[in-house]
């Protein structure tokens, strides 16, 4: 980005606001939960109750203000992500990259999920959490293994983060901003 788009931007940041909504969606025990909070705070606890059903949670970066969906990851759950997913700026998928066992149902639930009509050309980001233990996945196994790269349809980005660690969280928040929408 050059200096006169840098000052647009913070020229653009006086007047307007951004926003956007996610659905944080993934099997249980991924770390959806986790993610929120680290984002929300940079906070990480060890001790996180599932999510039953949803929450939601409102957290402003800058001048983006982001309005998370964290969405159980039960199978009784499944059935709600639709829902959630319709007219948001991203979908946030969470990867427990070190269940190893649990990546072909994530696997299914995902190309289930973008299947459906409705979701058409809404963005994807796929989170492989818990790269800090050491039997997780590196990225282009998870790729391989989610099928990301046969996903056409919308942009499709893969980054691999640790919320216990906080790393690349950075990273996620940066690509979140620059999916968000201007309003005035």
């Amino acid at each position: 980005m050059g200096l006169w788009d840098s000052f647009l931007n913070w020229l653009r940041s006086l007047f307007f606001k951004q926003e956007m909504e996610l659905s944080l969606i993934g099997l249980q025990n991924a770390g959806k939960t986790s993610l929120v909070n680290t984002i929300a705070t940079g906070g990480y606890s060890e001790d996180m109750i599932p999510t039953v059903g949803f929450n939601m949670r409102k957290v402003t970066k800058g001048n983006v203000t982001i309005k998370l969906w964290d969405l159980g990851g039960q199978r009784r759950f499944r059935t709600m992500w639709e829902r959630y997913c319709r007219s948001v700026s991203a979908i946030l998928y969470v990867v427990d990259a070190a269940d190893r066992d649990s990546v072909p149902i994530a696997r299914s639930e995902l190309l289930d999920l973008l299947n459906k009509p409705s979701l058409n050309g809404i963005p994807l980001l796929v989170l492989g959490n818990k790269i800090d233990k050491s039997e997780a996945l590196s990225k282009q196994a998870l790729v391989d293994q989610l099928c990301l790269d046969s996903i056409t349809d919308r942009e499709v980005c893969c980054y691999m983060i640790s919320c216990k660690e906080s790393i690349n969280i950075d990273v996620v928040i940066d690509w979140l901003i620059k999916h968000s929408k201007t309003v005035s």
